[in-house]
């Protein structure tokens, strides 16, 4: 009985080691060169374990089904793309797999973007057509916050917008959302004052003031008169060929001028200049330092301000003093 017990002993033994050394060792050690290895939604732990030996990650597959099996894991094997080599055992494989630690791609949304923007910043990333976003999901713009976001390959742009406004209902806490109650202002209302703060500003403190100039003239009924809501018409219209947007850096100081004179008889419901009160909606995505100006306008004795060619503000108390500057600095 004896060399038996010692026959079946060493078999177990055997049968360990070989268990051990499948899980354990890599494939290829000398192999640290990641490859791209793909699971598509509904693939089973069978299926994932046959793709990674024809792949030549793993040693054997029955293994990594063992692995799986012994650890109860099989629900927990998540679909996407895996950076993954020979060099990785089948339980650092395995592991990464069920912890869901997928390739990520980096996309970060500007402040004052629009949803334009954000559509041909994805189109040039090679994820979307430009216009899925801003013709289909006009209704997300103001609330596309702006921040730096890890996303997973083959997101869709639904659950990308999922997380951009998710984002942003984080930011607008819970303070903010009372403050904005007690004032009896929407959301809708910040947001849309808020993208003419981004766009018309630079500073924290420039924003604070034209907050508190932009309240005041809609609480004494005076228009905005934003230039800021005149270039998104324009822009709008499509009447600017790509790479000729109103704004950007191949406009001269003039020509801007000139067009936004010109768009100031435009009928249209974003026009601060012919219409009282707020535009019809935002008209880009603005910043939190841009919404907790809006939220928090500062106090002053200015009621005009105005833009140099240098990007300079300048404030002025009355009409009178708001033309002289407006002769000196835009000659």
């Amino acid at each position: 009985m004896k060399p038996r017990f010692l026959i079946i002993f060493f078999i177990i033994l055997l049968g360990i080691f070989f268990i051990w050394q499948g899980m354990c060792l890599p494939k290829d050690s000398a192999f640290t060169e990641n490859k791209l290895f793909s699971i598509e939604r509904g693939q089973n732990l069978f299926k994932i374990a046959e793709n990674l030996e024809k792949e030549d990650l793993i040693k054997n597959k029955f293994l990594f089904d063992f692995y799986v099996l012994i650890t109860g894991t099989q629900r927990k094997l998540q679909a996407g793309e895996y950076l993954v080599n020979p060099s990785m055992n089948i339980t650092e494989i395995a592991k990464k797999i069920i912890s869901g630690d997928i390739v990520k791609e980096e996309i970060t949304i500007i402040e004052g973007w629009t949803l334009k923007d954000i559509g041909f910043y994805f189109e040039n990333k090679g994820m979307f057509q430009a216009e899925e976003l801003y013709d289909e999901r006009a209704d997300v713009e103001g609330y596309f916050f702006p921040d730096t976001y890890q996303i997973r390959r083959g997101v869709t742009l639904e659950e990308i917008i999922n997380k951009v406004v998710n984002n942003f209902n984080k930011k607008l806490t819970e303070e903010l959302r009372s403050e904005i109650e007690r004032q009896r202002k929407t959301i809708f209302e910040i947001v849309t004052m808020a993208s003419l703060l981004e766009k018309e500003v630079k500073t924290k403190e420039e924003k604070e003031i034209v907050s508190g100039i932009f309240w005041k003239r809609i609480k004494e009924r005076m228009p905005l008169d934003s230039c800021a809501t005149i270039a998104y018409i324009l822009r709008a219209s499509e009447k600017y060929p790509e790479g000729r947007i109103l704004g950007g850096g191949n406009w001269t100081f003039e020509e801007m001028r000139k067009e936004i004179a010109e768009g100031k008889e435009i009928d249209s419901p974003y026009n601060t200049y012919k219409y009282l009160g707020l535009p019809s909606g935002p008209i880009c995505n603005p910043g939190l330092e841009s919404i907790i100006a809006t939220v928090y306008p500062k106090d002053s004795e200015y009621w005009y301000y105005l833009s140099t060619p240098e990007g300079e503000t300048i404030f002025s108390k009355t009409l009178e003093e708001h033309n002289i500057a407006q002769a000196k600095y835009l000659k």
